[in-house]
């Protein structure tokens, strides 16, 4: 495993996502990953699965303290008891004291983001998160969520794949020790039997999907959180730290040309 360090914390640089899971199908995937060698899960309010992923860690047979959890806030809480109230929920359905990192889910467009800022600060301050940070915000929002956070933001948890790299959120966060946290990393499948992908596994004895999310880890600051439900797709994401795309490899693979596909896919997934 390799690990992301930002703001003194050691992410591993890949995790399990959940979103679209149900409560059983979220245990089951779960279970599953923490007996791969998963310690990064993903779990979120709007899931309403929070309950299976908790039930999962808490009958794997790996330490509490060995996992890397995280959650986020549905963005409809938009005060600070609002959001402090839902933190509590959402700790008593994952049967924990404490979450990891905590996030903002996205931008609410009539919260006021510092009321945000201090709810999820207050979080911090009563013992029930780790770090916290925030997910589908751009740069500007990011770092005006950074002026308003007494704790470090961690990370912003955003669509990032080769069609989308999201190189001026990436540097920003480069520049100002902040994680990128990103999801979907085949593009929401749009990258299954892409044939460069596909080439270079051949190349690696690899998958093209694997490519892809390899692509994502060797960049500096970066996490991934792929989904899967398949034990077997799930041992293949994890299986991905004995090769290393060249310098030359990485930038072919990086294809912003693919921008409108990858607009597509992120105006269809504001949910994750």
């Amino acid at each position: 495993m390799e690990y992301v360090t930002v703001s003194d914390a050691r992410v591993p640089s890949i995790g399990v996502g959940t979103w679209q899971m149900a409560t059983e199908t979220a245990y089951d995937a779960v279970s599953n990953a923490l007996e791969l060698g998963y310690r990064h899960v993903d779990t979120a309010q709007l899931y309403e699965n929070e309950s299976g992923v908790g039930r999962a860690i808490e009958e794997a047979d790996v330490d509490r303290e060995d996992i890397f959890l995280t959650t986020k806030v549905n963005p409809t809480h938009r005060s600070v008891e609002s959001i402090v109230t839902s933190v509590e929920d959402s700790l008593e359905a994952l049967g924990t004291d404490y979450v990891d990192l905590l996030l903002i889910h996205w931008p609410h467009p009539l919260a006021d983001l510092e009321d945000v800022m201090t709810g999820l600060n207050e979080a911090v301050d009563r013992g029930m998160t780790r770090h916290i940070g925030v997910s589908n915000f751009g740069k500007d929002r990011l770092e005006r969520a950074r002026e308003l956070s007494d704790a470090p933001i961690l990370t912003d948890q955003v669509l990032f794949h080769p069609w989308w790299p999201q190189r001026e959120l990436l540097s920003y966060c480069q520049d100002n020790d902040v994680m990128l946290t990103a999801y979907s990393p085949l593009a929401n499948g749009g990258l299954l039997g892409d044939e460069l992908l596909e080439s270079l596994g051949d190349r690696y004895e690899k998958t093209g999907p694997q490519v892809a999310i390899r692509w994502a880890t060797q960049h500096e600051n970066v996490a991934t959180i792929p989904m899967s439900t398949s034990r077997d797709h799930l041992a293949e994401n994890l299986d991905i730290f004995d090769f290393k795309l060249t310098r030359e490899e990485h930038d072919r693979v990086t294809r912003p040309s693919y921008y409108r596909t990858g607009l597509a896919l992120a105006r269809g997934m504001v949910g994750v």
